[in-house]
């Protein structure tokens, strides 16, 4: 198994050693030619969607990763990840890869100094769950299961071979995220 991490801005690095932890192999994506690449999996990391999407067009990335996603591959998408993959985002900004049927609210727990740790359920499992400058879910479309909420909001969920979370499971010593990802790629 082979894991590509979208490494164009944000906490590409930290899901590495996440992925080294539970060794996993994996590889950056910077370029276009790292996508022609052989791999299993994909993570989107956190760190500005607006940015990482224009990069996305820029470097000609953006159609080969819609397509790869579109065709079942399994996708892991954190804080701007999730904004990424979000069909609609509130506020009318225009969305990114609109993969997975949910609308997302960017910043919606607030700007950094809204940044905040907790523990809360992810499916049947206590987790900690860290909030950088974090979006949420607004709502969710058909087919759309919801993992965890915080707050009365929706903070994960998962649509087919695609995650979404709002929080940073990178940055933790949990594993479990990345294994319910990873879990997605064996099948």
């Amino acid at each position: 198994m082979k894991i590509g991490i979208l490494a164009l801005q944000g906490a590409f690095a930290e899901h590495g050693a996440m992925l080294d932890r539970l060794g996993i192999d994996h590889f950056e994506i910077r370029k276009r030619e790292d996508i022609e690449k052989p791999f299993d999996g994909l993570i989107l990391p956190g760190g500005e969607s607006t940015v990482m999407g224009k990069l996305l067009r820029e470097i000609q990335l953006y159609a080969p990763i819609r397509a790869l996603i579109q065709q079942g591959m399994p996708v892991l998408g954190t804080c701007a990840g999730m904004i990424l993959l979000a069909k609609h985002i509130e506020g009318g900004e225009q969305p990114h890869l609109a993969t997975m049927d949910i609308k997302v609210v960017r910043n919606g727990y607030g700007r950094q100094l809204g940044s905040f740790c907790t523990t809360a359920k992810y499916g049947d499992i206590s987790l900690p769950l860290v909030f950088i400058r974090a979006p949420y879910i607004l709502s969710v479309g058909n087919g759309v299961e919801i993992l965890a909420t915080v707050d009365r909001k929706i903070v994960a969920a998962q649509q087919g071979n695609q995650i979404a979370a709002a929080f940073h499971p990178e940055l933790t010593d949990e594993t479990r995220v990345h294994e319910h990802f990873l879990s997605l790629v064996h099948r």
